[in-house]
């Protein structure tokens, strides 16, 4: 009447033999689910994310007979071009005395 005994795994339905290759299996499809999660997450959050409008880039090749201060001049719509002198110098990283014909220079825009 009582040859049998109740264990835990009986009694909750998990009298299935774990073997290692099915811990490995169940280790393998985890770390894939998760990796997975990881390659879509960030595209993902970057699509939603509020994208903030970027100042138009323009960029300019520097002609013979430039200097910073023309080309600020030319750019600067009539206003004082010494603002756009400086953020020419340092967004190219350049001396205002330091261009070549040829060069290509980006000029930011001034808020």
């Amino acid at each position: 009447m009582f040859e049998r005994r109740l264990d835990v795994e009986h009694a909750f339905g998990q009298d299935v033999a774990m073997t290692r290759t099915r811990v490995r299996r169940r280790r393998t499809l985890t770390v894939l689910a998760i990796l997975a999660c990881l390659l879509v997450t960030g595209p993902v959050s970057r699509a939603f994310a509020p994208h903030e409008p970027r100042a138009p880039r323009l960029v300019y090749v520097v002609r013979g007979g430039d200097t910073v201060w023309t080309i600020a001049v030319r750019f600067a719509g009539g206003a004082d071009p010494r603002d756009l002198v400086d953020a020419i110098g340092r967004r190219n990283h350049i001396d205002a005395g330091a261009i070549v014909p040829g060069q290509t220079l980006v000029i930011p825009a001034l808020a």
